[in-house]
């Protein structure tokens, strides 16, 4: 809640006495503004709170579409470098098309459910939960009133495919994984709505099916999947991440474990009746998320992103985990694919004392060789490995953590206009808004810099899907209500001039021709940020502009409000009167303004006042205000007409600010 800004005269103008609201008042309402900025001032954290704040507003008509009506589940789908974007919803398709520097559009195909008989009116909706591009055209499985199936899209027309157990959960509720490569299809939907309640991995089109054993994951929430090719194409892995129950049922232990399976592609099963149905290569280690020096530990896994490395080279494939902890505090950990794999080619079995067999436990056989009945006894009576997957770099400590709670995460790898690569990361909060964080480079005493929170909606919502177009360089998001293109290049929305745009340290950013420009959108180098610490440094101008003044009269013992937004949350404002600080407003402060209350303006306090921005060694005027004395017979006069007025102001405004404090 941010009280009302102040009464503002334009210098040319004539000068009006602003009465400030009846003295009953007074004591109870700057009451509440104290408390109301204390409350403000203690959340957020310095560095990974985001700087600035935007709306995305994007073009109208071009960047944000409706449903036109609620979709409580959407899945999403986008091809990289297409202007299109596939949701399936309730009953239905929707195509979206976002053409450059075009109007939006879109279209619908509709796949109602099937079957008449349902025991309630949502066991009867078809949802949609699968969307992917097969060969004949795009493939769409929903659960079709508790009858999984699917259909195929082909120029608009809809081809049924029948039931397809595994393809599409009974309830769209259900935690679910569908892995596409090649001809074969992996799954975690059970096949069975009554039986099989034990959630598995499964291979449900290949050469022979396969499902975990039951006892190697202990009630397992499934993120994320994927099939790494590997040196020798026998050797090719599935990894796939998830969350289970401790084991450890200490009081102090936490309730859930963030895991890292593998198995190998090639599993045939094994040789025995109990594993010739079993994959027999299975094996999970724990990965580890917490910082030492502050300890803190993030053990619940929320999502992966796979970042493959531009040279090709999977071992450098870097997999980004968003954690939270039991009070949705949030953490990135940063891990590499070769990491992994050593941890399962080296590690010991926990709690296995004797010699590993040979070929040990999770290895890869050739030639389609099966696994030995020992080896794979051994794995299934000691899935996990002893040894922990670490995040990288030499302190194994997060990329950053957060007092906001993340939940989904997309990384951008990108080169800005001086040749350095940065990784960008996109992270969704559970506020429906998303945090654009730039990863430490290299230099010495870097660190996460989180640049902004966009709210991609029109209306206020959770973020259902994120899909990161990197050709295009946009997001895609869905809420309930619609689906926003957000650019990557959002450089319109800083302020403060070439000072602003490169404290920003937004590098697809830059100052040019006296503007904040895109890189991509100039066709030469543009002004950007070398040095992170000081990067106002850069301007040719060394001082920011100083900012216009403004004046208002006031009559004596009046009670005022001055207000300056604070457009950084990484900076300190501060209002200064002659050579006193009377008010300031420390880095984290949610309220978007500073505010300083005059309470009985005096002859004293007349004068000038400035709000000052320091942001490390950046300083800049944000605001200069003159108050100046009104004639007393003309304030008398003014007076009589607007107490009333004021009167129901403020006591209008009193039960709003009072629900803002509830709220904190």
């Amino acid at each position: 809640m941010t009280p009302p800004p102040p009464g503002r005269a334009a210098p040319s103008a004539p000068r009006a006495r602003v009465p400030g609201p009846p003295a009953r008042l007074g004591l109870p309402l700057r009451l509440l503004l104290l408390l109301w900025a204390a409350a403000a001032s203690a959340q957020g954290h310095l560095r990974s709170g985001p700087r600035i704040f935007a709306a995305w507003k994007g073009h109208v008509g071009q960047d944000r579409v409706d449903f036109g009506q609620t979709e409580p589940h959407t899945v999403l789908f986008h091809e990289p470098g297409s202007s299109s974007v596939w949701v399936g919803g309730r009953g239905k398709v929707y195509l979206f098309d976002f053409p450059e520097g075009k109007n939006a559009s879109v279209r619908t195909v509709n796949i109602g459910s099937t079957k008449g008989s349902c025991l309630d009116k949502r066991d009867c909706e078809n949802y949609i939960t699968l969307l992917e591009r097969r060969s004949e055209g795009l493939l769409a499985c929903g659960t079709n009133a508790r009858h999984p199936s699917c259909w195929n899209l082909v120029n608009g027309t809809v081809v049924p495919l029948g039931e397809m157990r595994g393809y599409a959960p009974f309830s769209p509720d259900e935690n679910s994984l569908v892995l596409f490569e090649g001809n074969e299809v992996y799954s975690t939907i059970r096949k069975q709505e009554y039986n099989g309640k034990i959630p598995r991995f499964r291979r449900i089109r290949g050469e022979s099916e396969l499902y975990t054993s039951d006892t190697v994951m202990q009630n397992p929430q499934f993120i994320k999947a994927t099939i790494v090719h590997q040196d020798q194409a026998y050797d090719d892995k599935i990894y796939y991440f998830f969350r289970e129950d401790n084991p450890d049922k200490n009081p102090e232990a936490p309730l859930n474990v963030s895991r890292v399976a593998q198995l190998c592609r090639g599993d045939q099963g094994g040789e025995s009746s109990l594993s010739v149905s079993k994959w027999n290569t299975f094996l999970k280690a724990m990965l580890v998320c917490s910082d030492a020096a502050t300890n803190k530990n993030f053990n619940r896994l929320q999502d992966v992103f796979l970042l493959p490395d531009p040279s090709g080279q999977w071992r450098d494939t870097r997999v980004y985990g968003v954690f939270s902890n039991p009070w949705n505090y949030s953490a990135v950990c940063v891990y590499s694919l070769g990491d992994i794999d050593k941890v399962f080619r080296t590690s010991s079995l926990k709690g296995y004392r004797s010699s590993l067999p040979n070929p040990r436990p999770g290895k890869c056989l050739p030639d389609q060789q099966p696994i030995p009945t020992e080896t794979f006894q051994v794995a299934d009576g000691h899935p996990e490995v002893a040894q922990r997957v670490e995040p990288m770099g030499p302190l194994k400590t997060p990329l950053f953590h957060s007092k906001y709670h993340y939940q989904k995460v997309a990384v951008h790898r990108m080169q800005a206009s001086h040749g350095e690569t940065f990784h960008v990361l996109y992270l969704t909060t559970d506020r429906g808004t998303i945090h654009k964080v730039v990863e430490p480079g290299e230099q010495e005493h870097s660190f996460a810099f989180n640049i902004m929170e966009i709210q991609p909606f029109r209306r206020a919502a959770a973020i259902q899907t994120m899909s990161l177009d990197a050709e295009r360089r946009k997001l895609y998001v869905s809420s309930q209500w619609e689906v926003s293109q957000v650019p990557l290049d959002l450089c319109e929305v800083y302020g403060g001039g070439c000072h602003g745009c490169l404290m920003s340290r937004d590098p697809y950013c830059g100052w040019d021709q006296g503007r904040c420009v895109s890189i991509y959108s100039s066709e030469r180098s543009v002004l950007q940020s070398i040095n992170p610490a000081e990067p106002h440094k850069e301007c040719p101008n060394p001082k920011p502009d100083k900012a216009p003044l403004q004046k208002v009269s006031l009559a004596p013992n009046s009670r005022y409000y001055l207000s300056c937004p604070m457009e950084s949350r990484h900076a300190t404002y501060s209002w200064r009167h002659k050579e006193n600080v009377e008010q300031s407003c420390e880095p984290g402060h949610q309220s978007p303004n500073c505010i300083l209350f005059i309470e009985n303006l005096t002859a004293q306090q007349y004068g000038h006042y400035f709000c000052e921005a320091q942001e490390g060694s950046y300083f800049r005027e944000a605001q200069h205000w003159q108050l100046l004395p009104e004639d007393g017979i003309m304030a008398e006069h003014l007076l009589g007409h607007a107490c009333a007025l004021a009167a129901s102001l403020w006591l209008g405004v009193l039960p709003t600010l009072t629900l803002g404090l509830l709220v904190h």
